[in-house]
């Protein structure tokens, strides 16, 4: 299957179908990423989720974030200036404050634009999976590694000893309730 594919104006990349001219959404940008993760949304989420925190505290602090053929975030301050309410057209001061400013790098400019194709898509394997270059470069080498000592699941907590006889209580309880009122339609009726 081709990764990518254009029909009807509709776009498909790793499974994820993207309609031209709407957003796209965290939970469909997870879905493209978890394709270049061998299909693991978990780690996916937990790259974008870094990523965009990153960012975000760098730029909160004031900090330039550069991200080379992409583009830079960056802390920009407005002044205090006089605006207008265009429903009204009464004059209003404006606050001096702090907005993120975004400026595209010359690749994402030059992809957007059409003069550049995209890089291809490549699927990075999973730490737990060798990957085929990794394997390649250690059939020749001897095996003189040491074994490394995997860890074991944490063990179960013992239940809990006085939930136990809550419970049992509960169950002798509701027992002596029934007989009693079994015993009782019993005597009733005769």
């Amino acid at each position: 299957m081709s990764f990518l594919y254009r029909s009807w104006g509709v776009e498909r990349v790793l499974g994820v179908e993207f309609t031209k001219g709407k957003q796209v959404n965290k939970s469909q940008l997870i879905e493209t990423l978890a394709g270049r993760f061998g299909g693991n949304k978990r780690a996916a989420a937990h790259a974008l989720e870094a990523v965009v925190d990153t960012i975000t505290r760098e730029v909160a602090r004031g900090e330039k974030v550069a991200i080379t053929g992409f583009g830079a975030f960056e802390k920009q301050i407005r002044e205090a200036r006089m605006v207008r309410n265009p429903k009204t057209g009464e004059r209003k001061r404006a606050k001096k404050t702090a907005v993120p400013k975004f400026r595209a790098g010359a690749d994402l400019k030059a992809v957007v634009s059409g003069a550049k194709k995209p890089p291809k898509l490549t699927v990075t394997a999973m730490s737990g999976t060798p990957s085929a270059s990794a394997a390649k470069n250690a059939a020749p080498k001897k095996a003189t590694k040491k074994s490394v000592a995997r860890k074991s699941p944490p063990k179960k907590a013992p239940p809990n000893k006085t939930a136990r006889r809550r419970t049992v209580a509960k169950s002798a309880a509701r027992k002596t309730t029934a007989k009693s009122s079994a015993a009782r339609g019993s005597t009733r009726r005769g």
